[in-house]
């Protein structure tokens, strides 16, 4: 073979290849496929909020859950799993063993009061609270 042959070859190669992919991206069948596909990925961002994630819960039952074991040992476990990297501490206030760290979860808006000693939520609350009543973090 010489070379004339080879790079003719290349180029019809390459020729038909781009020709194809056009030809695909002009059909009716590929903009039907397309608009499907675009509104199955705009049902998805409107339903985040309702979304499940790797535990299999939604937000709302993740912090129903918090809220039913808050004082229990394991919730703090449950805190860190359920939010994990979502969390940013906007206080510290006295309670329970001492001192208790006031997380907030900006994608949520809640604010839960967690105590390192014994790794337990001791209050949740709706918002960025700053400060817990002494009667809840006790």
């Amino acid at each position: 073979m010489n070379l004339k042959t080879i790079v003719t070859t290349a180029a019809f190669t390459g020729l038909v290849t781009i020709s194809g992919a056009t030809l695909n991206t002009i059909s009716p069948q590929s903009n039907q496929a397309f608009a499907k596909e675009a509104k199955v990925m705009l049902s998805q961002a409107t339903s985040k909020a309702e979304m499940k994630d790797a535990t299999g819960l939604t937000v709302a039952k993740k912090i129903e859950m918090l809220t039913k074991h808050k004082g229990m040992f394991g919730s703090g476990d449950q805190l860190r799993r359920y939010f994990f990297g979502d969390l940013e501490p906007i206080a510290v206030q006295p309670g329970g063993a001492g001192m208790v760290v006031n997380l907030y979860n900006k994608a949520n808006n809640t604010t839960f009061a967690y105590c390192a000693t014994y790794d337990v939520v001791v209050a949740i609350k709706e918002g960025k609270v700053k400060a817990f009543a002494p009667s809840e973090v006790k």
